[in-house]
């Protein structure tokens, strides 16, 4: 009796793997074997740059808002001190625009706490 595969449903995860990997350099885009390990890797990274991304505007944040506090008399911790101090419930993010976007208000909330 011969051998029976599934050819469709391999054609298929081959066209989707190939389809995903569009773009990429050289036999990374059109051989299967070396597509599939490059897909893989693709995904890997996908998932552990999701949470190294949160880290990055994180930092970003601070920096804007050390750089706002700093102009304004006082260093980063000092500021997020008097922040949490005076009950003024503004989250970083939102710090971190009105220091680059509006520094009339981030200023107004540094007379306030000072």
């Amino acid at each position: 009796m011969p051998r029976s595969v599934n050819v469709v449903a391999a054609r298929n995860k081959r066209r989707k793997v190939l389809s995903q990997t569009r773009g990429y350099f050289g036999a990374r885009s059109k051989v299967w074997t070396v597509a599939k390990n490059a897909y893989e890797k693709a995904l890997c990274y996908a998932y552990r740059d999701r949470r190294v991304n949160k880290r990055n505007f994180r930092a970003l944040w601070i920096q804007r808002i050390n750089a706002g506090a700093r102009i304004n008399g006082m260093s980063y911790s000092q500021f997020m001190g008097k922040i949490h101090s005076n009950n003024i419930e503004l989250n970083r993010k939102v710090l971190a625009d009105l220091a680059m976007n509006n520094p009339k208000a981030f200023a107004a909330i540094c007379d306030k706490i000072k």
